[in-house]
């Protein structure tokens, strides 16, 4: 679904990713990570359409997204940046309201049956039917996060990319927001998430994209993604992964004693 060939990304005149290269299928989960400053967002954005690339290209069912409208973007990707946007005043309901935009012209608003049907149902998918005509401004961090995510759904758009959305969020709603996410691959909704919590990504993610300095350190699974020498490349510190007993593993930083 999502085809990145000699991608190579700059902010200002300095380069920060390569001639990236890579490949994701519907359905799957792919969890970015990298140190600070190394890119992650900037190819997120790339991805998303609103960042065009200084060479290469990234396709999205075979279309440029760099070259094809913001209305047209916005009905292929859905692009959450981060909670970042204070909306006063405004529900719950009119905040997921706003994921429906795409699907009108612009000088044409008005709520038809079709997404009084969609917002409903990402409420729902996130659980969060109750708090409808709750004002934004009174959620908690992670009631928040819930509703952007679930504005990404009410758009309807099969490639979810989302910048952080763990960040700040105790580890028990963390874990539900990235257990919403997998429901959302089996709907066959294709995921892309920046992730700095490295375990979290290990046991949620189907792959692993790795970026190091100007480049891309692995693309694969979390077992072969997450190695000792990889992710002291990725990040400067030598760390260990351990294997539990349920198949998965973690990884910690080499003790400092």
């Amino acid at each position: 679904m999502i085809r990145a060939r000699d991608v190579t990304l700059s902010v200002d005149s300095k380069v920060l990713v390569r001639d990236v290269a890579f490949d994701v299928e519907a359905g799957e989960i792919i969890a970015v990570l990298g140190r600070n400053g190394v890119g992650k967002t900037t190819l997120l954005r790339a991805i998303a359409g609103v960042r065009a690339p200084k060479s290469g290209s990234v396709t999205i069912g075979g279309r440029d997204m760099a070259k094809i409208s913001p209305a047209q973007r916005a009905r292929t990707v859905a692009h959450v940046a981060g909670d970042d946007l204070f909306l006063d005043r405004l529900t719950v309901r009119d905040v997921v309201s706003m994921g429906r935009y795409p699907h009108h012209e612009w000088w044409q608003w008005r709520e038809e049956p079709r997404d009084r049907t969609s917002i409903d149902a990402a409420l729902q998918a996130v659980h969060m039917q109750a708090f409808a005509e709750r004002r934004f401004d009174t959620l908690s961090s992670g009631e928040r996060q819930r509703i952007w995510l679930a504005l990404a759904l009410a758009q309807e758009a099969r490639v979810l990319l989302l910048d952080e959305p763990t960040s700040h969020l105790d580890i028990g709603v963390a874990r539900e927001i990235l257990r919403l996410l997998r429901a959302q691959a089996r709907e066959d909704r294709t995921v892309v998430c920046v992730l700095h919590d490295v375990n979290e990504a290990a046991e949620f993610a189907d792959k692993i994209l790795l970026l190091g300095s100007q480049r891309l350190l692995a693309f694969d699974v979390p077992e072969r993604a997450l190695t000792p020498a990889l992710l002291q490349q990725a990040y400067g510190i030598d760390m260990e992964c351990l294997r539990t007993e349920d198949g998965g593993f973690r990884v910690f930083p080499v003790s400092l004693r």
